[in-house]
Protein backbone atom coordinates (compact mmCIF):
# COMPACT_ATOMS: atom_id res chain seq x y z
CA UNK A 1 0.00 0.00 0.00
CA UNK A 2 1.02 3.41 -0.90
CA UNK A 3 1.85 5.50 2.68
CA UNK A 4 1.91 8.88 3.63
CA UNK A 5 3.18 10.60 5.97
CA UNK A 6 2.73 14.35 7.16
CA UNK A 7 3.57 17.24 9.25
CA UNK A 8 5.05 20.53 9.80
CA UNK A 9 8.66 20.88 10.33
CA UNK A 10 9.74 20.45 13.63
CA UNK A 11 12.46 17.77 14.11
CA UNK A 12 12.12 16.08 17.07
CA UNK A 13 8.64 15.24 16.02
CA UNK A 14 9.99 13.87 12.99
CA UNK A 15 12.74 12.12 14.80
CA UNK A 16 9.09 9.97 16.81
CA UNK A 17 8.04 9.38 13.18
CA UNK A 18 10.54 8.30 11.07
CA UNK A 19 10.66 4.47 13.05
CA UNK A 20 7.28 3.75 11.72
CA UNK A 21 8.20 4.94 8.22
CA UNK A 22 11.15 2.53 8.41
CA UNK A 23 8.97 0.28 9.16
CA UNK A 24 6.34 0.48 6.63
CA UNK A 25 9.49 0.57 4.08
CA UNK A 26 10.90 -2.26 5.02
CA UNK A 27 7.80 -4.49 4.58
CA UNK A 28 7.66 -3.55 1.07
CA UNK A 29 4.95 -0.25 1.35
CA UNK A 30 5.75 2.02 -1.08
CA UNK A 31 6.02 5.95 1.80
CA UNK A 32 6.46 9.54 1.08
CA UNK A 33 6.81 12.06 4.14
CA UNK A 34 5.32 15.84 3.25
CA UNK A 35 6.52 18.80 4.98
CA UNK A 36 7.29 22.57 4.02
CA UNK A 37 9.92 23.00 1.83
CA UNK A 38 12.76 23.71 4.30
CA UNK A 39 12.41 20.81 6.24
CA UNK A 40 13.42 18.45 3.22
CA UNK A 41 16.66 17.98 4.33
CA UNK A 42 15.95 16.79 7.39
CA UNK A 43 13.74 14.18 5.95
CA UNK A 44 15.92 12.70 3.44
CA UNK A 45 18.86 12.61 5.49
CA UNK A 46 16.92 9.66 7.49
CA UNK A 47 16.69 7.76 4.17
CA UNK A 48 12.95 8.60 3.47
CA UNK A 49 11.37 10.14 0.52
CA UNK A 50 10.35 13.96 0.85
CA UNK A 51 7.35 15.46 -0.42
CA UNK A 52 7.85 19.35 0.06
CA UNK A 53 4.45 21.06 0.30
CA UNK A 54 3.19 24.51 0.27
CA UNK A 55 5.47 27.21 1.32
CA UNK A 56 7.96 27.74 4.54
CA UNK A 57 6.11 29.37 7.50
CA UNK A 58 7.29 29.13 11.16
CA UNK A 59 5.58 29.18 14.22
CA UNK A 60 9.06 29.69 16.41
CA UNK A 61 9.58 32.98 14.56
CA UNK A 62 6.28 34.33 16.04
CA UNK A 63 6.85 32.78 19.40
CA UNK A 64 10.43 34.71 19.33
CA UNK A 65 8.78 37.71 19.29
CA UNK A 66 5.79 37.03 21.74
CA UNK A 67 6.32 34.10 23.96
CA UNK A 68 3.08 34.34 25.28
CA UNK A 69 1.69 33.35 21.93
CA UNK A 70 0.17 30.18 22.74
CA UNK A 71 -1.19 31.31 25.88
CA UNK A 72 0.74 29.09 28.19
CA UNK A 73 4.57 31.07 28.33
CA UNK A 74 3.61 32.74 31.91
CA UNK A 75 2.59 29.50 33.66
CA UNK A 76 4.33 26.71 31.85
CA UNK A 77 2.75 23.57 30.83
CA UNK A 78 -0.05 22.95 28.22
CA UNK A 79 -1.19 25.97 26.19
CA UNK A 80 -5.06 26.72 26.06
CA UNK A 81 -7.55 25.03 25.79
CA UNK A 82 -5.18 21.95 26.33
CA UNK A 83 -4.51 22.33 29.70
CA UNK A 84 -7.67 21.28 30.87
CA UNK A 85 -5.99 17.64 30.38
CA UNK A 86 -4.52 18.72 33.88
CA UNK A 87 -7.95 20.02 35.36
CA UNK A 88 -10.40 18.10 36.73
CA UNK A 89 -14.13 17.88 34.51
CA UNK A 90 -15.95 20.27 37.34
CA UNK A 91 -13.04 22.73 37.10
CA UNK A 92 -13.20 23.15 32.88
CA UNK A 93 -15.68 25.89 31.64
CA UNK A 94 -17.40 26.77 28.35
CA UNK A 95 -15.53 29.87 28.11
CA UNK A 96 -12.40 28.16 28.77
CA UNK A 97 -12.78 25.78 25.88
CA UNK A 98 -14.25 27.99 23.36
CA UNK A 99 -12.22 31.19 23.91
CA UNK A 100 -9.37 28.72 23.65
CA UNK A 101 -10.08 27.37 20.68
CA UNK A 102 -10.82 30.12 19.21
CA UNK A 103 -7.37 31.98 19.30
CA UNK A 104 -5.58 28.50 18.58
CA UNK A 105 -7.16 27.91 15.57
CA UNK A 106 -6.08 31.72 14.44
CA UNK A 107 -2.52 31.54 16.05
CA UNK A 108 -1.59 28.39 15.96
CA UNK A 109 -3.32 25.96 13.79
CA UNK A 110 -3.60 27.95 10.73
CA UNK A 111 0.07 29.11 11.00
CA UNK A 112 0.91 25.59 11.25
CA UNK A 113 -1.58 23.93 8.27
CA UNK A 114 -3.02 26.81 6.12
CA UNK A 115 0.42 26.77 4.04
CA UNK A 116 0.71 22.90 3.18
CA UNK A 117 -3.02 22.74 2.71
CA UNK A 118 -3.44 23.03 -1.13
CA UNK A 119 -0.12 21.77 -2.27
CA UNK A 120 -0.92 18.90 0.10
CA UNK A 121 -4.06 17.36 -1.68
CA UNK A 122 -2.77 18.17 -4.83
CA UNK A 123 -0.13 15.39 -4.38
CA UNK A 124 -2.76 13.16 -2.77
CA UNK A 125 -5.03 13.42 -5.44
CA UNK A 126 -2.08 12.50 -7.74
CA UNK A 127 -0.28 9.63 -5.69
CA UNK A 128 -3.61 8.20 -3.96
CA UNK A 129 -2.62 7.11 -0.95
CA UNK A 130 -4.21 4.33 1.03
CA UNK A 131 -3.23 5.44 4.72
CA UNK A 132 -2.36 8.79 5.60
CA UNK A 133 -0.38 9.19 9.06
CA UNK A 134 -0.31 12.72 10.39
CA UNK A 135 1.33 14.31 13.18
CA UNK A 136 -1.40 15.30 16.07
CA UNK A 137 -1.39 19.05 14.97
CA UNK A 138 -0.76 18.46 11.24
CA UNK A 139 -4.83 18.83 10.40
CA UNK A 140 -3.64 19.30 6.58
CA UNK A 141 -3.11 15.18 7.00
CA UNK A 142 -6.17 14.21 7.68
CA UNK A 143 -8.19 16.72 4.93
CA UNK A 144 -5.70 15.45 2.42
CA UNK A 145 -7.01 12.07 3.32
CA UNK A 146 -11.01 12.41 3.34
CA UNK A 147 -10.30 14.37 0.27
CA UNK A 148 -9.14 11.14 -1.64
CA UNK A 149 -10.61 8.63 0.36
CA UNK A 150 -7.84 7.27 2.07
CA UNK A 151 -7.84 6.07 5.93
CA UNK A 152 -5.69 8.40 7.86
CA UNK A 153 -4.68 8.17 11.65
CA UNK A 154 -3.21 10.66 14.16
CA UNK A 155 0.28 10.14 15.62
CA UNK A 156 0.39 10.95 18.97
CA UNK A 157 4.34 10.95 20.87
CA UNK A 158 2.92 13.15 24.21
CA UNK A 159 0.12 13.48 26.28
CA UNK A 160 -3.11 13.21 24.73
CA UNK A 161 -4.41 16.69 25.42
CA UNK A 162 -5.84 17.20 21.91
CA UNK A 163 -8.23 14.46 22.35
CA UNK A 164 -8.81 15.04 25.70
CA UNK A 165 -9.96 18.59 25.17
CA UNK A 166 -12.07 17.79 22.39
CA UNK A 167 -13.82 15.27 24.33
CA UNK A 168 -14.73 18.05 27.21
CA UNK A 169 -15.52 20.58 24.33
CA UNK A 170 -18.12 17.98 22.38
CA UNK A 171 -19.93 17.25 26.41
CA UNK A 172 -19.77 21.01 27.49
CA UNK A 173 -21.29 21.83 23.58
CA UNK A 174 -24.04 19.44 23.81
CA UNK A 175 -25.56 20.91 26.93
CA UNK A 176 -25.24 24.44 25.48
CA UNK A 177 -28.56 25.79 23.77
CA UNK A 178 -29.24 24.93 20.54
CA UNK A 179 -28.14 28.54 18.88
CA UNK A 180 -24.97 28.99 21.07
CA UNK A 181 -22.94 25.76 19.87
CA UNK A 182 -20.37 27.96 18.61
CA UNK A 183 -17.25 25.21 17.27
CA UNK A 184 -13.98 27.26 15.71
CA UNK A 185 -12.41 23.44 15.07
CA UNK A 186 -15.71 22.70 13.01
CA UNK A 187 -16.00 26.03 11.50
CA UNK A 188 -12.11 26.26 10.39
CA UNK A 189 -12.00 22.78 9.28
CA UNK A 190 -15.66 22.23 8.32
CA UNK A 191 -14.81 25.35 5.30
CA UNK A 192 -11.66 22.04 3.85
CA UNK A 193 -14.58 20.00 4.24
CA UNK A 194 -16.89 21.46 1.71
CA UNK A 195 -14.25 22.80 -0.48
CA UNK A 196 -12.65 19.36 -1.26
CA UNK A 197 -16.07 17.52 -1.12
CA UNK A 198 -16.47 15.23 1.87
CA UNK A 199 -18.51 15.74 4.80
CA UNK A 200 -17.22 17.31 8.44
CA UNK A 201 -16.73 14.73 10.93
CA UNK A 202 -14.59 14.74 14.58
CA UNK A 203 -12.07 12.51 12.49
CA UNK A 204 -10.71 15.66 10.97
CA UNK A 205 -9.56 16.57 14.62
CA UNK A 206 -8.69 13.03 16.34
CA UNK A 207 -8.21 10.76 13.02
CA UNK A 208 -9.87 7.81 12.25
CA UNK A 209 -7.45 6.01 15.41
CA UNK A 210 -4.51 7.62 16.95
CA UNK A 211 -1.03 5.13 17.04
CA UNK A 212 0.40 5.87 20.32
CA UNK A 213 3.89 6.61 21.53
CA UNK A 214 3.15 6.85 25.18
CA UNK A 215 2.40 3.94 27.36
CA UNK A 216 -0.41 4.03 29.28
CA UNK A 217 0.65 4.15 32.28
CA UNK A 218 1.83 7.78 31.70
CA UNK A 219 -1.13 8.60 29.10
CA UNK A 220 -4.54 10.64 29.62
CA UNK A 221 -6.47 9.74 26.99
CA UNK A 222 -9.67 10.43 25.57
CA UNK A 223 -13.22 8.14 25.96
CA UNK A 224 -14.26 6.81 22.85
CA UNK A 225 -11.16 7.31 20.92
CA UNK A 226 -9.47 3.98 19.44
CA UNK A 227 -5.62 3.92 20.55
CA UNK A 228 -3.23 1.31 19.15
CA UNK A 229 0.05 1.00 21.24
CA UNK A 230 3.26 1.43 19.53
CA UNK A 231 6.45 0.81 21.22
CA UNK A 232 8.82 3.65 20.90
CA UNK A 233 12.06 3.30 18.84
CA UNK A 234 14.73 5.43 19.82
CA UNK A 235 16.24 7.75 16.42
CA UNK A 236 18.30 11.46 17.02
CA UNK A 237 19.22 11.53 13.37
CA UNK A 238 22.51 11.16 12.55
CA UNK A 239 25.35 10.78 14.79
CA UNK A 240 28.63 9.47 15.82
CA UNK A 241 29.76 7.90 19.34
CA UNK A 242 32.99 8.90 20.58
CA UNK A 243 36.21 6.57 21.40
CA UNK A 244 35.59 7.92 25.43
CA UNK A 245 31.87 7.00 25.37
CA UNK A 246 32.81 3.39 24.30
CA UNK A 247 34.71 2.76 27.01
CA UNK A 248 33.04 2.08 30.78
CA UNK A 249 33.28 4.87 33.22
CA UNK A 250 34.95 4.55 36.46
CA UNK A 251 32.35 6.28 38.84
CA UNK A 252 28.59 6.75 38.04
CA UNK A 253 27.65 8.50 35.24
CA UNK A 254 25.18 10.97 34.77
CA UNK A 255 23.64 12.47 31.94
CA UNK A 256 22.08 16.10 31.88
CA UNK A 257 19.55 17.04 29.00
CA UNK A 258 17.51 19.66 28.41
CA UNK A 259 16.57 19.65 24.96
CA UNK A 260 16.71 20.66 21.52
CA UNK A 261 13.59 22.19 20.57
CA UNK A 262 14.04 25.95 22.74
CA UNK A 263 17.59 26.04 21.79
CA UNK A 264 17.24 25.18 18.83
CA UNK A 265 14.64 27.89 18.17
CA UNK A 266 16.68 30.80 19.97
CA UNK A 267 15.22 30.13 23.52
CA UNK A 268 17.01 29.26 26.67
CA UNK A 269 16.74 26.76 29.08
CA UNK A 270 14.56 26.87 32.46
CA UNK A 271 17.00 26.09 34.62
CA UNK A 272 19.89 27.90 35.29
CA UNK A 273 22.78 25.39 33.88
CA UNK A 274 25.56 27.51 36.03
CA UNK A 275 23.90 26.24 39.44
CA UNK A 276 23.50 22.93 38.36
CA UNK A 277 26.88 22.15 37.61
CA UNK A 278 28.23 24.13 40.34
CA UNK A 279 25.97 22.09 42.88
CA UNK A 280 26.70 18.47 41.32
CA UNK A 281 30.65 19.15 41.23
CA UNK A 282 31.49 17.53 44.61
CA UNK A 283 29.49 14.76 44.12
CA UNK A 284 32.05 11.21 43.14
CA UNK A 285 30.05 10.93 40.01
CA UNK A 286 30.97 11.21 36.27
CA UNK A 287 28.37 14.11 34.49
CA UNK A 288 28.48 14.28 31.28
CA UNK A 289 26.41 17.50 30.02
CA UNK A 290 24.77 18.13 26.77
CA UNK A 291 24.36 21.71 26.06
CA UNK A 292 23.62 23.90 23.27
CA UNK A 293 26.80 26.00 21.88
CA UNK A 294 24.77 29.06 23.16
CA UNK A 295 24.34 27.58 26.78
CA UNK A 296 28.26 26.47 26.59
CA UNK A 297 29.43 30.10 26.21
CA UNK A 298 27.45 31.47 29.06
CA UNK A 299 29.33 28.87 31.21
CA UNK A 300 31.91 30.42 33.55
CA UNK A 301 33.11 27.04 34.77
CA UNK A 302 33.11 23.21 34.65
CA UNK A 303 33.38 21.46 37.26
CA UNK A 304 36.66 18.65 37.35
CA UNK A 305 34.14 15.87 37.55
CA UNK A 306 32.00 16.91 34.38
CA UNK A 307 32.06 16.40 30.47
CA UNK A 308 30.41 19.29 28.43
CA UNK A 309 29.37 17.82 25.12
CA UNK A 310 27.08 19.52 21.81
CA UNK A 311 25.74 16.27 21.28
CA UNK A 312 25.89 12.71 21.76
CA UNK A 313 23.50 10.06 21.00
CA UNK A 314 21.36 9.53 23.71
CA UNK A 315 20.74 6.38 23.30
CA UNK A 316 24.75 5.39 23.38
CA UNK A 317 25.08 8.02 26.17
CA UNK A 318 22.35 6.52 28.65
CA UNK A 319 23.17 3.06 27.61
CA UNK A 320 26.73 3.96 30.30
CA UNK A 321 24.51 5.99 33.04
CA UNK A 322 23.37 5.47 36.26
CA UNK A 323 20.55 8.29 35.88
CA UNK A 324 19.65 11.46 33.37
CA UNK A 325 18.81 14.56 34.90
CA UNK A 326 15.96 15.92 31.94
CA UNK A 327 13.71 18.27 30.97
CA UNK A 328 10.82 15.79 30.14
CA UNK A 329 10.58 15.89 26.58
CA UNK A 330 9.26 12.70 25.36
CA UNK A 331 11.68 11.43 23.10
CA UNK A 332 14.72 12.13 26.05
CA UNK A 333 12.16 10.40 28.40
CA UNK A 334 11.41 7.10 26.01
CA UNK A 335 15.27 6.72 25.71
CA UNK A 336 15.92 6.83 29.30
CA UNK A 337 12.46 4.68 30.34
CA UNK A 338 13.92 2.27 28.08
CA UNK A 339 17.17 1.79 29.75
CA UNK A 340 15.34 1.42 32.83
CA UNK A 341 17.06 4.54 34.69
CA UNK A 342 16.48 6.19 37.16
CA UNK A 343 14.83 9.83 36.19
CA UNK A 344 15.20 13.39 37.28
CA UNK A 345 13.15 15.90 35.43
CA UNK A 346 13.06 19.61 35.21
CA UNK A 347 10.49 20.02 33.00
CA UNK A 348 8.19 23.54 31.76
CA UNK A 349 7.40 23.17 28.65
CA UNK A 350 3.93 21.66 26.96
CA UNK A 351 2.83 18.26 28.22
CA UNK A 352 6.45 18.29 29.74
CA UNK A 353 5.04 18.81 33.51
CA UNK A 354 2.32 15.92 32.98
CA UNK A 355 4.74 13.65 31.47
CA UNK A 356 7.25 14.65 34.51
CA UNK A 357 4.47 13.91 37.37
CA UNK A 358 3.35 10.64 35.53
CA UNK A 359 7.17 9.24 35.69
CA UNK A 360 7.09 10.41 39.65
CA UNK A 361 3.33 7.88 39.86
CA UNK A 362 4.93 5.60 38.28
CA UNK A 363 7.93 5.61 40.88
CA UNK A 364 10.46 5.89 37.84
CA UNK A 365 11.81 9.36 38.99
CA UNK A 366 11.66 12.54 40.46
CA UNK A 367 10.51 15.88 39.55
CA UNK A 368 11.25 19.58 40.50
CA UNK A 369 9.90 22.71 39.24
CA UNK A 370 13.09 24.50 37.07
CA UNK A 371 11.94 27.94 37.86
CA UNK A 372 11.74 27.54 41.54
CA UNK A 373 14.61 24.40 42.04
CA UNK A 374 18.15 25.42 43.20
CA UNK A 375 21.24 24.09 42.30
CA UNK A 376 21.16 22.39 45.68
CA UNK A 377 17.48 20.84 45.23
CA UNK A 378 18.90 19.63 41.73
CA UNK A 379 22.03 17.81 43.73
CA UNK A 380 20.29 16.45 47.04
CA UNK A 381 16.97 14.55 44.58
CA UNK A 382 20.10 13.53 42.24
CA UNK A 383 21.75 11.94 45.38
CA UNK A 384 18.19 10.13 46.43
CA UNK A 385 18.18 9.06 42.89
CA UNK A 386 21.25 7.23 42.81
CA UNK A 387 20.61 5.48 46.34
CA UNK A 388 16.82 4.73 46.33
CA UNK A 389 16.78 0.79 45.07
CA UNK A 390 12.53 1.62 45.12
CA UNK A 391 13.18 3.88 42.25
CA UNK A 392 15.30 1.92 40.04
CA UNK A 393 12.50 -1.12 40.43
CA UNK A 394 9.96 1.70 39.52
CA UNK A 395 11.80 2.77 36.54
CA UNK A 396 12.60 -1.20 35.31
CA UNK A 397 8.74 -1.80 35.74
CA UNK A 398 8.14 1.46 33.31
CA UNK A 399 10.68 0.08 30.83
CA UNK A 400 8.89 -3.52 30.71
CA UNK A 401 5.46 -1.45 30.23
CA UNK A 402 7.34 0.16 26.84
CA UNK A 403 8.63 -3.32 25.92
CA UNK A 404 4.99 -4.70 25.87
CA UNK A 405 3.90 -2.57 23.43
CA UNK A 406 3.99 -3.56 19.96
CA UNK A 407 7.29 -2.53 17.95
CA UNK A 408 6.97 -0.85 14.56
CA UNK A 409 7.71 -4.02 12.74
CA UNK A 410 4.14 -5.34 14.50
CA UNK A 411 2.48 -2.20 14.02
CA UNK A 412 2.63 -2.86 10.19
CA UNK A 413 0.29 -5.66 10.26
CA UNK A 414 -2.25 -3.63 12.34
CA UNK A 415 -1.88 -0.71 9.98
CA UNK A 416 -3.16 -3.21 7.07
CA UNK A 417 -5.45 -4.41 8.59
CA UNK A 418 -6.94 -0.66 9.02
CA UNK A 419 -6.65 0.52 6.01
CA UNK A 420 -8.25 -2.64 4.30
CA UNK A 421 -11.20 -2.09 6.49
CA UNK A 422 -11.37 1.57 6.28
CA UNK A 423 -11.16 1.83 2.35
CA UNK A 424 -13.65 -1.61 2.12
CA UNK A 425 -16.32 1.00 4.33
CA UNK A 426 -15.58 3.94 1.76
CA UNK A 427 -15.68 1.95 -0.80
CA UNK A 428 -18.97 0.09 0.43
CA UNK A 429 -20.22 3.90 1.40
CA UNK A 430 -19.36 4.70 -2.10
CA UNK A 431 -21.18 1.96 -4.05
CA UNK A 432 -24.45 2.54 -2.10
CA UNK A 433 -24.12 6.34 -3.02
CA UNK A 434 -23.98 5.18 -6.40
CA UNK A 435 -26.96 2.53 -6.54
CA UNK A 436 -24.53 0.00 -6.93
Amino acid sequence: MRVLFTAYPERTHFLLMAPLAWALRTAGHEVRFASQPKFTSEITQAGLTAVPVGRDRDLWQILSRDPTWLGQADKGGMPLPYDVADMAPEEITWEHLSQGYAAQVERWHKTSNVPMVADLVEFARHWQPDLVIWEPLTYAGAIAAEAVGAAHVRLLFGIDMYGVAREHFLRLRDERPEGARTDPMADWLGGYARKYGFPFGEQLITGQATVDLVPECLQRRAAGLEYLPLRYVPYGGPAVVPAWLRRPPQKPRVALTLGLSTTGHGGEYAVGVQDVLDALGDLDIELVATLAEAEQRKLVRVPDNATVASFLPLDALAATCDAVIHHAGFGTLATTALRALPQLTLPWDNDGPALADGIARAGAGLVLNPKEATGADVRDALVKLLSDPGIRQGAAGLRDAMLAQPSPNAMVATLERFTAERRGRSSAAASTVSGG
